[in-house]
């Protein structure tokens, strides 16, 4: 079983990984002076299929490389994660990406300063969040809803390929991937899930890849950054937790 500290090392460190290409494909794609500018949408869902592969390679020795609440939380339904270590996992998750939302916003601060100097500057939470197409709440919960159950279901079946992974034993060092391949298989997942399910709301699926950012960018002094879009955080976050629990509840009627 992962120690509490083991969680938050690993946790932290790959969360940060993956907000830092995550938010950093997004600056490169939106932001004015990027030599990626205008790249395009399957730019962006490639960005975070490597940035999930980054990150979960990174943090997997150490935490089995949940990096996203919707993630931890689809275990502990299933019988993977031990309940008390849930809280432990998201702190670590939230804190890595505000840092890494920070990181990204380092990286691209010459473009993120320019963006002040231009005559009809563009608003910046597109870089740190997502925000919906056509705002309507309730079909922006579903679209979260299944888009989810579209990356934490088909992750708890990947661990069973092997017999490993989130069935196992509690106590085993496996991890919830199962194996290190299945790591590249979620990622390839999460940009086949930007692909195809990303369009109307921009695919947050993991509460902490929103709304870690979220409050960076309500906090940095962004030039004519614009609203943090208080209002429709609650979908990001509520919609993957839902997803969560009906991807734990399948997994365990299933076995």
């Amino acid at each position: 079983m992962y120690s509490n500290g083991d969680i938050v090392v690993g946790e932290v460190i790959g969360t940060a990984i993956l907000i830092l290409f995550g938010a950093g494909v997004c600056a490169a794609v939106t932001l004015h002076h990027s030599k990626a500018r205008a790249a395009g949408w399957v730019v962006i869902a490639f960005g975070w299929g490597m940035g999930v592969l980054a990150g979960a390679y990174t943090a997997a020795p150490l935490s089995g490389g949940h990096l996203n609440p919707a993630v931890t939380l689809g275990s502990a339904v299933a019988g993977g994660t031990p309940w008390s270590k849930v809280p432990v996992y998201v702190l670590a998750q939230m804190v890595g990406a505000a840092i890494g939302a920070v990181l990204a916003w380092a990286l691209y601060y010459a473009q993120f300063a320019a963006n002040a100097d231009r005559d009809k500057a563009q608003p910046t939470l597109g870089v740190f969040s997502t925000a919906p197409e056509i705002r309507k709440p309730a079909a922006n919960l579903v679209t979260e809803v299944i888009a989810t159950v579209g990356l934490v279901l088909p992750l708890l079946f990947f661990g069973e390929n092997k017999g490993i992974g989130i069935g196992q034993v509690p106590g085993e060092r496996a991890g919830v991937y199962g194996s290190g391949i299945n790591v590249l298989l979620v990622a390839l997942l999460v940009v086949g899930i930007g692909l195809s399910l990303g369009g109307p709301t921009g695919y947050a699926i993991n509460p902490a890849r929103d709304l870690g950012p979220r409050v960076v960018h309500a906090l940095l002094p962004i030039p004519n950054k614009g609203s943090s879009d208080w209002g429709y955080a609650w979908i990001p976050v509520a919609g993957p937790l839902i997803g969560a629990v009906l991807s734990g509840l399948v997994y365990r009627a299933a076995f």
